[in-house]
Formats: structure tokens, sequence, C-alpha cells
């Protein structure tokens, strides 16, 4: 009894060190038919490795080139087995092409028929050859065993099914496990970025910024290449969660095409959805997409796929060969694949266009044009109109008292005209947004709050100033003090409203440079008019002291007030110079948008 209780400790000894085991040298035979690592640990269940290859069919004695990639990892393990039956043993053999990162073992009876690794330093891509046998099954599946760390690995990653020729259709479902993509195509890994050739000349290609480079880390690209009764479709751009473009009879969301690539736990899924209104769009149960490709590299996320022209037995797939407005955007998914609704607003073609017809290579726009112009009459009036119709009428009524322009005095008049010209430029850039909203938006928070606030006031100065007393009536210094805070209340609420302005979706110019430049544009308004409170001050002491000593008065008034002018046209001059500045770069990113 004593030596059987032995005999079973000595056996639970074995089995525990047995699945304990790892396999640093690539030695695992006895993995074989498992393909499990005896690591003590569970599998993962989201893969981030991929296979392709290099063909979807084969004929025996056939080389099919076969490739793992994907983050660092220190083990793995392929074999090539029998598509309808993923159970049976492995198919075929395999032959080397770097014997320092893998090497060749032998499953069952199949001499080479699995390649592993030869040691634990990390890799990120593999390549071998399958060869296939004279007796291969009709189909066959790749599947590898990936191991990142000791307790972190996934088990039996299905790869791309390779079929000989004319093989009938399966007469039971092939496997498939949880990570097995919707479409029935395979999928493969882009080995390479997409580059711009043939943009405008062999394919229609939409780029933002405008002739950006899409092997650049900030470079949305989208092109589409006729190929007799199909179209090659590649996308790609900077973002970890999806990448989606849609064609649209409209600038507007809602009854539109769309396309998806989804980041899904580092694998790229690429689906068809039908956009219903502003809601999230509901994802097809069947794929009418072929040749699907992916590749994510360092935050850019890059899908390739093919689709007839015409579709007539997919509901929601519009015909590529006619003419549509093409929407481009980007945003967060969720690891499930949930999608959310893109941070900013999508890029929108200025025009429909048919990507099937004329190639071109065109850019376009995450602003529309009416907002462009709302935000651009508006930096135009609170930048410099505004702004230099306060500096005139604080500090020029003595330096232009005796100067005169259409009868009036020559401060006032200049003054008067910033100041309805800001009134003009108001009103027109206020009722933009309406027009193209249609009414008002809940999207856009305290901003068109803040815009009416403004706009009322605006209205409310110059109708205020029709009643101005004469110059010594009573109620004179009360009107004064009334117009000034008036006027100062408005154009504070105005430099709020365009700092909430600039971050929204619908225009949102680059962060943080929009931040820091309003700011930078305040503080030169501040720190101009301290310097000609400071000069004013200074003037009129200058001027006190000169009269204290009741010597050469008149000389030296005139002495006096000749500098304090010539001072303050100098700072004027480039007052304005520097808000021409400010103004010409808002308009320019406005421009880049």
């Amino acid at each position: 009894m004593e030596l059987c209780g032995l005999a079973f400790g000595v056996w639970m000894v074995i089995c525990f060190c047995a699945s304990v085991d790892g396999y640093p040298s690539g030695k695992i035979r006895e993995a074989c038919t498992s393909m499990i690592p005896c690591h003590g640990s569970s599998p993962q269940r989201s893969p981030e490795h991929t296979i392709t290859v290099n063909g979807t069919e084969f004929k025996p004695g056939d080389y099919i080139e076969v490739h793992l990639s994907g983050p660092d990892f220190e083990g793995f393990f392929i074999q090539a087995r029998d598509a309808e039956h993923l159970d049976s043993p492995a198919v075929g053999s395999f032959m080397l092409v770097d014997r320092r990162l893998s090497q060749l073992l032998t499953c069952g009876r199949t001499k080479n028929s699995a390649v592993s690794h030869t040691s634990k330093a990390k890799k990120k891509y593999i390549k071998v050859y399958w060869i296939a046998p004279g007796d291969a099954p009709k189909r066959v599946q790749f599947l590898a065993t990936v191991v990142k760390k000791y307790k972190t690995f996934w088990v039996k990653i299905p790869g791309p099914i390779v079929s000989q020729p004319n093989a009938p259709s399966p007469t039971t479902p092939l496997h498939a496990t949880s990570e097995a993509l919707l479409t029935s195509h395979p999928v493969s890994y882009l080995s390479k970025p997409f580059n711009a050739s043939g943009c405008g000349s062999m394919k229609f290609c939409i780029r933002n910024p405008s002739s950006c480079d899409p092997e650049s880390a900030s470079c949305f690209f989208l092109s589409f290449q006729q190929e007799k009764s199909s179209v090659l479709i590649e996308m790609s751009g900077p973002s970890e969660g999806y990448l989606a473009f849609a064609l649209s009879h409209d600038q507007w969301m809602g009854g539109d095409d769309a396309y998806l690539c989804i980041n899904e736990d580092h694998r790229v899924h690429v689906r068809t959805a039908y956009l219903k209104g502003r809601s999230p769009p509901a994802l097809d149960s069947e794929n009418s997409l072929e040749d699907v490709s992916w590749r994510l590299v360092d935050g850019v996320l890059q899908c390739s796929f093919r689709r007839s022209i015409r579709l007539p037995a997919y509901k929601g797939r519009f015909n590529l060969d006619a003419s549509y407005y093409i929407f481009l955007a980007d945003g967060e998914a969720s690891e499930g694949g949930l999608i959310y609704k893109h941070h900013r607003q999508p890029l929108i073609t200025n025009g429909i266009y048919s990507v099937t017809g004329l190639p071109q290579d065109i850019g376009g726009s995450r602003s529309p044009r009416l907002i462009k112009a709302h935000g651009a009459l508006m930096f135009v009036a609170w930048i410099t109109t505004v702004s230099i119709g306060v500096i005139v009428a604080r500090f020029f009524k003595p330096v232009w008292s005796h100067s005169f322009l259409f009868g009036k005095e020559m401060w006032f008049q200049v003054h008067r005209m910033l100041m309805l010209t800001t009134v003009m430029l108001t009103s027109i850039s206020f009722v933009l947004p309406f027009i193209y909203r249609g009414g008002w938006s809940q999207q856009a928070g305290f901003h068109p709050y803040l815009g009416c606030t403004v706009m009322a006031l605006t209205i409310f100065q110059p109708l205020m100033a029709g009643f101005r007393p004469s110059r010594h009536a009573p109620r004179r210094q009360l009107f004064n003090w009334f117009h000034w805070s008036t006027g100062t209340t408005t154009r504070i609420l105005a430099v709020v409203t365009m700092f909430l302005g600039m971050d929204l979706p619908a225009l949102d110019l680059p962060d943080p440079w929009d931040t820091y430049t309003m700011i930078g544009f305040v503080a030169w308004h501040v720190s101009i008019d301290v310097l000609l409170e400071i000069h004013s001050y200074c003037l009129v002491r200058k001027v006190e002291v000169i009269e204290d000593d009741r010597v050469q008065i008149l000389q030296s008034l005139t002495s006096a007030e000749a500098e304090g002018r010539l001072f303050k046209q100098i700072v004027l001059t480039i007052y304005v110079c520097g808000n021409i500045v400010f103004l010409i770069a808002f308009l320019a990113a406005i421009n880049q948008i």
C-alpha cells in the first residue's frame, strides 16, 4: 500500500512539473496535437498576432509563403491542417527562411510538418514556406500558437484558408473560433504602408492635409482604383480606434453607405454599415467585401479591401459608378469593437464625385464653408475693427481733435466707421450657423448662448450712441460711462465666445495652438492699452510741471503735444500691424481645416 502511495506521489510530481515546463528551445513536439504550451496558465482569448499568406489557391508541390507578425513575442508554433477537420494531424511540410529564428519539427509521421522558435529572443515577424503535399485535402488552414511571455499566450490563432482549384463547397461548416472575422473571405496582413503613386492618374485619392504622404503618421488617406468590375479601396490614418468613410447624397449624416475599419483588441475588422440619421451605425451581418487586408503600426491604422461596383443583392450598398459626397471620419472604439462618435468633424469633400470616373487627387474640409466664413468674419470684426476702434476713441481724441473728416472730428469718424463695420460683420456672421444648421444647435454648448448675447449688445451699442446727449449736457457723463461699460462687457464676452467656438467640432482649430494664439492676442491688446495709459499719465504730469514753472509755457505745451502725437501714432501703427498678423494666423488656420 505504501509502495502504491509513493508511486502515486511520484506520478503527481512528474505531471505537475510537466504542466509548468516551458520550451525556450522550441522543441515542443509534445504539443503537436493540442498546440498548447505547458505554462501552467490558460490561453488568452483575443489574439494580437496575424497569419497571412501570399495566395488563396494551391496545387500539390506548390510553395505558399506564410507570415506570422504582430507585437513582440518570444515563442511560436505553426501548423497547417485540414480546414474541415482542424483536430486532424498536420498537413504538408515547411521550409525555413531564417534558421536563427525558426526551426522545423516533425509532428506525427510527417517530417518538417511544423515550425517553432529557436530561442526566447523577442521577435515581431516570421516568414516560412509551406509545401503542399500530393495528398493534401481540398482546403487547408494555417494555425499558430504565439507566446508573448511565459503566462501570456494564444492557442490556435486561425489563419487564412487556401484551397485547391475547383474545390467543391464544404459539406459542413468550417471550424471557427471566437476570433474569426465576420467576413467569409481570407484576411491578410499588409506588409508595408500605402503610397500616393498613381493618385490623380490611375486612382481617385482623398488626402488630408492636402497632398500629404500616406506613409506619414499624420496623413488621412483614402483611394479608389477601378479594376474591371470591382474597385480596390485603401484607407489609412492616425487612429487607435476606427477609421470610416461613407458615400452620401448630401453633406449631412444619414442615409449613407459606410465602411469601417475597427481596431478590436489589436486586430482590425473591416465592416459595412448603413447610417440612419445621427444614430450609431448598425453594422451589417453580411459582408460584401473581398481581399481584406490590414495593418496597425505606431498608431496608424491601415486597411484595404475590394468590392464590386454594383451590389444589387446587398441592401444599403450604393453603386460606385454614381457621384456622391465622401465623408472620412475617425474615432475611438472599445475593446469589444463598439465604436464611439467621432470626436471631431469628419472630412467632407467640397462637391460630389464619382470614384470610378476621372481619377483625381483632392482634399476636403473638416469644417463647412459657412462655418469657416462665420469664424473668419468674427475674427475680422473682433480682432481688428473693434479693437482698433476702441484704441482710437480712448487715446486719439486729443491727437486728432483738430483734424476733420466729412465735417466731423477725425477720431470720431474713424471710430464710428470701424464700429459700424463691426456691427455689419457680426450680423452677417451671426446668421451663417443658423443657415447651415437649419435652426438652433444642441451640440455647441454655451457658444451659441454667448453668441446671441454678444449680438444683442453689438446692436444695442450703436442704437444707444444714436441718443447721445450733447457734450455739455448733465447726462453726458452718465452716457459715457454706460457706453464704455457696455462696450467693454461686449468685447470680453466676444473673446470668451471665440475661445469656446475655436474648439467646437464644426471648426476645431489646431489645439493647443488656437488657445495660445488667442491668449497672445489678448495679452497684446492689454499691453498696448497699458502702454498708452502710462504714456498719457506721464504726458499729463509733464504738462503740469511745465505749468508750475510758468516759463515758456506755450512753447513747451506745443512740444509736449507734438511728442505725444508722434508716440501714439507709432504705437497705433505697430498695434494695427500686430492685429493683422494675428488675424492672418487665424484665417490661415481656418483655411487649412
